[in-house]
């Protein structure tokens, strides 16, 4: 039989090693990175939604942030979500049907952006239920994957973490050129419609999840989950930690102002920016590749402090840009973007991938998805600051659609306040969180076995779609 040749046992083999980092395909691990694969081709709209803010809607930068902070809501409030997964069955499977309806959910708001919305406010509801959409798709993600992580050492936990964090790069490299090109031929809104097609295959895949219909007994009631939820965090080895992430995130960003900056000071058009998206795609790929060849086995201490001052030393050459530098020694602003993106993006996918490995292990046993879930919306309240600080600072500067003059100190600004969780590194664990605790001083959890697959990687503060605001001013977080 063709089936059982060598020649294909091979390949499988070569697929699981090299290509899958030694996890076991199956489909419901097809299912979690398909997830991430659609999340990445959702960039193909983040150009669109950039031009649409800012020219169709006339929005201005700091009115843009404001958006972002409306639709990072779901992101906020992820453990809502997972307490529903885990404690509220729909036809009895607490899986499947979530997935189907966050597909569901974002194909009707992303058509319903390509036809009937027009003003401000529309597309802000509009952008909630799409940022709804996939935080909800990620949530059910997170309760098939941390498990894997507890369960395989730490070593091979990162090594999911790159690959899920890889597929997802993948997707927004494949449509990151696409992204401006589209522009230059098609309007906003046929952008959206195209858009509209990809959430369905998160609702497609969902019948690959490997789930058994459970009866009523078996539901935990949300009142104890909540109080096994409270008892976990409430450690001092999962509260440091959690507390020092919040930090390390909440720093704030100048990336509101520079899609701006980009467009009308420097004259960037759709076409250069999805090369630029491109280039970071490529550069994420490669953040990905020296992470898991190099640097996984380092102490979280060790590599966050390093390249969180590797970082804020890198995102100063940003300078250069805002003070057209670059002009004075020969290089173009075309050519110094790109590479200066490429640079600030491998620096900062090393610095978040171990965030993203650490959040992981330091969920304990029965407690996963919910406490996972946590932990990313605390990630992610973090970074709703960030980006509101960094609003409140550009409108006190009065950096606006037209006035760049005090970009530069909003941007050493920015750049220094990412030194600031060094003096925080102490709380963060000095080895595996899973041996610290072993899962065996907290109380047992009454969450039956959620079913399989790893760690779980997290976008910074929304999924790869809104806007685009050439995020190349904090190199310590990853442009996505």
């Amino acid at each position: 039989m063709v089936l059982n040749s060598p020649r294909l046992g091979k390949f499988q083999q070569f697929l699981k090693d090299k290509i899958l980092f030694n996890n076991e395909p199956n489909p419901e691990l097809i299912a979690i990175l398909t997830v991430y694969f659609v999340q990445g081709i959702l960039g193909l709209a983040r150009l669109a939604i950039s031009f649409f803010l800012k020219d169709d809607l006339n929005l201005s930068p700091a009115q843009v942030a404001a958006l972002m902070g409306i639709a990072a809501i779901p992101w906020v409030i992820k453990p809502v979500f997972g307490l529903l997964s885990d404690g509220v069955p729909i036809l009895g499977w607490r899986r499947r049907p979530y997935l189907i309806l966050s597909g569901i959910v974002g194909c009707l708001a992303w058509f319903a952006l390509a036809t009937v919305v027009h003003t401000a406010g529309a597309a802000t509801i509009t952008i909630l239920f799409i940022s709804l959409s996939v935080a909800v798709s990620d949530v059910i993600v997170d309760s098939l994957v941390v498990e894997r992580a507890r369960k395989e050492s730490l070593a091979q936990a990162g090594s999911l973490q790159s690959l899920c964090w890889g597929f997802s790069a993948l997707g927004g490299l494949i449509t990151a050129y696409l992204s401006g090109w589209l522009l230059e031929h098609f309007s906003n809104q046929t952008v959206f419609g195209i858009t509209a097609i990809f959430p369905l295959i998160v609702a497609t895949v969902a019948g690959l999840i490997g789930e058994e219909a459970i009866s009523k007994a078996e539901k935990l009631a949300t009142g104890k989950q909540l109080q096994q939820l409270w008892q976990a965090i409430a450690q001092k080895s999962i509260l440091a930690p959690t507390a020092f992430i919040f930090i390390w995130q909440a720093t704030p960003t100048a990336d509101s102002a520079f899609f701006f900056f980009s467009t009308n000071e420097l004259g960037f058009q759709p076409e250069f920016l999805g090369r630029v998206r491109l280039v970071t795609k490529l550069a994420a790929l490669l953040g990905i590749f020296l992470y898991q060849r190099f640097l996984k086995n380092i102490p979280f201490r060790t590599i966050l402090g390093w390249s969180t001052v590797i970082s804020a030393i890198g995102g100063m050459t940003t300078l250069l840009l805002v003070t057209h530098t670059n002009r004075l020694i020969g290089i173009d602003d075309h050519w110094f973007s790109l590479g200066d993106s490429l640079i600030l993006t491998v620096l900062g996918e090393i610095a978040f991938l171990p965030v993203l490995v650490l959040s992981a292990r330091l969920c304990p046993e029965g407690m996963e998805a919910s406490l996972f879930a946590l932990l990313m919306s605390v990630f992610n309240l973090s970074g709703l600051l960030s980006h509101e600080i960094g609003a409140l600072l550009t409108y006190v500067l009065g950096v606006s659609e037209t006035n760049f003059d005090n970009l530069w100190l909003l941007v050493v600004i920015t750049n220094l306040s990412t030194l600031l969780p060094l003096f925080f590194l102490g709380w963060l664990p000095t080895g595996d969180p899973q041996e610290l605790h072993g899962g065996t001083s907290l109380p047992p959890a009454e969450i039956y076995n959620h079913h399989a697959p790893g760690s779980q990687t997290e976008q910074p503060l929304l999924p790869d779609l809104l806007p685009e605001l050439v995020g190349i001013s904090k190199s310590s977080k990853p442009n996505n």
